[in-house]
Parts: C-alpha cells; structure tokens; sequence
C-alpha cells in the first residue's frame, strides 16, 4: 500500500493530503485496551496476541473517570464498573467490552445492542471455588461454629464437667434437603456436592411459573420444603427481590438461607426482621445490594451466631482467578479474530 501511494504522488495524479489520508486509514488499527478495575484480580494476566496498547487502573469510581479513562479505548475491560448509556455515548471509539465475571448487570446491554458494541462475559471459572464457599457456609451455620468458637474464647469449655461442650444445636447433611435457586453452571456444581454429602437436591422452577418443568420443583414448595436454600441465580428484573417477608414466612423455621450470587435477590431490612424474629434458623451471605457498602448496610449490623457474612470472596480462589483471567483474554482475541 505505502508504495502504491508513493507511486501515485510522484506521478502528482492525486494531492499530497489525500494519499495521506489514505494511507494513515489503510494503517492496522493499533488496539486500545483499557482495564478499569485491575485490583478486583490478583493473578497475572497476559496480554492478548495481536498488536495493542494496555492500559490499566487499580480501580474507577465515577461516570467522569470512565469517560477520561476510556475515550481513546476501543476495548473496555470492567469487573464491576458500570457502563451506563450516559458514559457508553461519549466513547466513539469503543467497540467491544470484555465483562471480567459473569454478570453483566453492570453494563447497558440494550444501549451496547443499539449501537452494536458486542459484550463478552466469563463463564464457569468459580465453578469449584463458589460451590465450596457454598458448603462452608452451610457446614458452618448448621454445625454451631460461631457459637462454639466463641465459647472456647471466652473459656467456657475449660469450666465443663464433662469433655465435651454440647451447648449448641448440631446438624447433620446427611439426609437433609438442599433448595437450589438457580441451576447454571454453579448450581448443578453445588448439587454433585450435596449429593456426595447424601442430601436430597431440590432444583427451583422460575418464580411465578405456570407449568413445571421436568426435574423442576415450584419455587414456593422448595422454599418449604427445604433445611437450606442457595441461591445462584441472575440479578435482573425478574429476580429483583426474590427472597423478600412472604418467601421468609414460606421458609421452615429450621432452614438457613445462603446467597453467594446477588445482594439485589434479597430484600435485606426483611431479611434482618426474619433473622431476629425466629423466622429462619440463619443465613450465609457473600453478596450485599451495594458493594463496596460505603453508606452502610443493615447486614453489617448483624453480629448474630446464625448469620455469617463474607465480602464478595466466594468466586475469588487463586485457580479460579486464573481461569477467568485466561478466559477473558480468550474473549478478547476471539473478538479480534472475528
């Protein structure tokens, strides 16, 4: 091409401003590619195999620092910073956005569709790492752990009569009835678990639904049914809410609730008027409505023996980190190939 164009200019049949726009448009597109959320990873991360610029940020914490950070970019990576139509309008250049997790909550997918911006997302990189943060929780919650643990602090089993300390209620697995809320990837990988545990695996049909569908169990006779509920679904219109006061007083009184998916599923005032009411036995939680929770959250308060928050960690195992790191550059390059 550039000797095309020079041949041309010394000939002087085309004008020296329009062979250079013509070669500079003939140039390869050098990528741009801008990570938002570097921190949210803690594995390397290697760069996709074409020509292309990286750039990347510890974290971004407003509409105006995406819009800086990403005008030049034509490829967004983003774990949990939103990309809203109102930022997504000023970024001409962007053509493709890579979504380092499997929600895509966070980005406007009906604006990215009007305007063709294809989004990618991974895909099955915590499916070990989430299913056994899952089964800590439960093991926690229906063996006593807090209870116990705090009782050895302040010395309650040196005062024993007798060797053990059987203060509080212990629960076996064997035998009991897991609810499964969700039945991707990570809700059938927390079902093989429970069946090695020798439980009974309920699998939810969609709340609301009509008919059953084979396998299926209605969402409100799982919610009685079960001794613990997990929850592995989506967050998005139809599950905004999910769990709020009329599926807690569905829930045995005995039952734990566990959500390592979305904080948005469940309504967290009523889940802390179930707690303290007696209406379930307790809950595990990985997951908050708004995170980081800046302003507050009424979980935080809940310093009670039968609920167990952690901060967003289940997905977060070293292997699993991995995975998603490989699968997102996979993405990229797949993109790029196209």
């Amino acid at each position: 091409m550039r000797a095309f164009l020079f041949t041309i200019f010394l000939k002087g049949t085309v004008p020296a401003a329009i062979i250079e726009h013509l070669y500079y448009n003939h140039l390869p597109v050098m990528e741009r590619i801008v990570f938002l959320d570097r921190s949210t990873m803690k594995v390397d991360i290697r760069r996709p195999r074409f020509e292309h610029e990286w750039v990347e940020y510890t974290h971004t914490s407003s509409p105006a620092e995406v819009v800086e950070r990403l005008k030049e970019a034509t490829i967004a990576i983003t774990n949990k910073v939103p990309l809203r139509e109102g930022e997504l309008k000023r970024l001409p250049r962007l053509k493709f956005i890579a979504v380092a997790a499997t929600g895509t909550d966070v980005v406007d997918l009906d604006y990215c569709r009007s305007r063709n911006i294809p989004v990618s997302n991974v895909r099955g990189y915590a499916r070990h790492s989430v299913p056994e943060h899952v089964f800590m929780l439960i093991l926690s919650l229906r063996r006593s752990l807090l209870s116990f643990r705090e009782e050895v602090a302040r010395g309650e089993w040196a005062k024993a009569n007798v060797f053990c300390l059987p203060t509080q209620t212990i629960r076996d697995l064997h035998g009991s009835t897991l609810g499964i809320v969700g039945y991707g990837a990570l809700g059938q990988a927390v079902e093989k678990l429970a069946l090695g545990f020798r439980m009974r695996v309920l699998v939810s049909e969609h709340k609301g639904a009509q008919e059953l569908r084979s396998g299926r169990t209605s969402f409100e006779e799982l919610l009685r049914s079960s001794d613990i509920v997990t929850l592995h679904c989506p967050l998005k219109d139809e599950t905004r809410g999910l769990i709020g006061n009329r599926e807690f007083q569905m829930m045995r009184r005995d039952a734990f609730l566990i959500n390592t998916a979305r904080g948005g599923l469940v309504e967290e005032n009523e889940m802390v008027k179930a707690l303290r009411s007696g209406l379930i036995a307790g809950a595990g939680f990985d997951v908050l409505t708004t995170e980081p929770p800046r302003e507050g959250n009424p979980l935080l308060d809940l310093n009670l023996p039968n609920f167990i928050l952690t901060p967003h960690v289940a997905w977060a195992s070293r292997e699993a980190q991995q995975t998603l790191a490989d699968q997102l550059i996979n993405n990229i390059e797949a993109f790029i190939k196209k």
